[in-house]
């Protein structure tokens, strides 16, 4: 059964789990919106935890027939690939004595929220930069599906570089890069459900959608303004965790970054995670038995799945500074 975080926080037994879920909510519109594919069950012992699934290859195809004829029988092919689930989050230890201290930050609601925030900031650079053939303990992300195919707009040497590095730029080139945005959208297979790039990137398209009066906001369920053009919502990826270097980079020699997006749904891009399980759990450090120093941890089982391939898109060559 497919759900999401929103759905998951109320099925979990206290409030704390609750709690840590829409923390984990709150942090990433991504994690807040994408679906969930709870289905997979570890065989093995728990050493396989791979999701499969079918990508269509071929397009159908419908004719005219005579009377008395037969169509032309045709099927379409498709082509079967996998994704594993991958456990990622962190741990910390506390001193009991510093746990007890009190004042004006609780110590162990600080590094809960931290870590909380590591691991979406984890999760984001995955989504976008996951590649398994890097790192074993990593799923992979959209840019690995990404590069070389059919949705990936204004890439190689024949692609163009759209300023946007400055006010004047942007006010030259607005219109120039919002039809190329709008060709570039028109080739996904539906509307994504977000467009996503770093902090700088976001600021020239918020600036772009203003002149071409395509801003909009609204608030989510956490009462945090949301900025969209027309109706597909800008996500700030953030920083990787740990670091304040950009989830998006930019090319320190041409400024140009990337933009992306993707259409969440089970049949676009979504999430999967495990058969009756929260994608995310917790454990508070147990100052009830002996022992000066306990660990906390939070952690979360879950990897993304592109069903069908244009429901995905990176644009590149965006001069940003």
């Amino acid at each position: 059964m497919a759900i999401t975080l929103a759905e998951a926080s109320k099925n979990v037994q206290d409030d704390l789990q609750s709690g840590v879920i829409d923390e984990f909510r709150k942090s990433s519109w991504i994690m807040d919106n994408i679906t969930f594919d709870d289905v997979v069950s570890p065989v093995g012992g728990g050493a396989t935890m791979t999701y499969s699934y079918a990508r269509l290859k071929t397009q159908p195809t419908a004719g005219f027939r005579a009377v008395n004829s037969e169509y032309s029988p045709q099927t379409v092919e498709k082509e079967l690939f996998h994704t594993t689930l991958k456990v990622f989050g962190g741990s910390y230890e506390i001193d009991r004595i510093i746990a007890n201290m009190g004042g004006i930050v609780n110590e162990i609601d600080l590094q809960q929220a931290q870590k909380i925030k590591a691991a979406n900031a984890l999760f984001n650079d995955t989504f976008i930069n996951g590649d398994s053939g890097v790192d074993a303990n990593a799923f992979d992300g959209l840019e690995k599906a990404l590069v070389g195919s059919s949705t990936e707009y204004n890439a190689g040497s024949s692609g163009t570089v759209i300023d946007l590095s400055t006010s004047a730029a942007i006010t030259t080139n607005y219109m120039q890069f919002l039809d190329m945005l709008d060709e570039f959208l028109s080739g996904l297979d539906g509307v994504p459900g977000f467009i996503g790039g770093n902090a700088k990137l976001i600021a020239k398209l918020r600036a772009c959608a203003r002149r071409a009066g395509m801003y909009m906001t609204n608030k989510n369920d956490f009462g945090t303004q949301v900025e969209s053009y027309g109706n597909i919502p800008f996500v700030d990826l953030g920083a990787k965790a740990g670091s304040n270097d950009d989830v998006i980079a930019t090319d320190g020699t041409e400024g140009t970054t990337s933009l992306y997006v993707a259409r969440l749904g089970l049949d676009g891009l979504h999430a999967v995670s495990m058969a009756g399980q929260s994608p995310i759990n917790t454990w508070l450090p147990d100052f009830t038995t002996s022992g000066a120093v306990k660990k906390g941890e939070v952690e979360m089982t879950a990897a993304i799945a592109l069903k069908a391939t244009k429901a995905a898109g990176v644009f590149r060559k965006i001069k940003v500074k």
